[in-house]
């Protein structure tokens, strides 16, 4: 089966789309490792593979033109229809708060995190222990080091150094 970009025979790898509902479109290896800072000459096929029905395809269509800086690809990006969910999706790219767990992975509002060390909580007379899931953490934006959660029905403010993302 081709890859619904670069319209390439290779074998295809499940890849999540960021900020959508959909968020999973299986893309060769080539697409996958572009997908930051692509090349024009791979993606040359985006003109005809971004009429695609699936929206996820749409939308890393999308991103991918934004981000080449050619006349073709500004060109398709003018031809390109999105309805206002799907362009809505393609333009909600995350961006890096600078909050990353104990592996290094960014973390993001609403992300599910288990707890890697027992964590004494003051004020609250309990340990929250290794193991304990976190769910829907808010981040303290003014801190990268910090995460908020709750734990046992009290809201706390956990370290991002004692979790891991699920």
């Amino acid at each position: 089966m081709p890859c619904p970009l670069c319209d390439t025979d290779a074998p295809l790898n499940d890849t999540t789309v960021t900020g959508g509902p959909t968020g999973r479109v299986a893309i060769c290896a080539t697409c996958a490792e572009q997908l930051d800072a692509p090349q024009a000459d791979h993606f040359r096929a985006l003109s005809s593979t971004m009429w695609s029905e699936d929206p996820a395809v749409q939308v890393l269509a999308y991103r991918i033109l934004k981000k080449l800086d050619t006349d073709w690809a500004r060109d398709a990006l003018d031809m390109l229809y999105l309805d206002e969910d799907t362009l809505a999706w393609a333009q909600d790219v995350p961006a890096d708060t600078g909050h990353r767990d104990a592996n290094g992975v960014p973390l993001a509002v609403g992300d599910n995190v288990v707890l890697i060390k027992d964590l004494p909580v003051k004020g609250a007379n309990f340990t929250a222990k290794r193991g304990t899931p976190v769910r829907g953490i808010s981040l303290v934006m003014d801190n990268p080091e910090h995460i908020e959660g709750r734990v046992e029905g009290q809201r706390i403010v956990i370290l991002t150094q004692f979790v891991k993302k699920k």
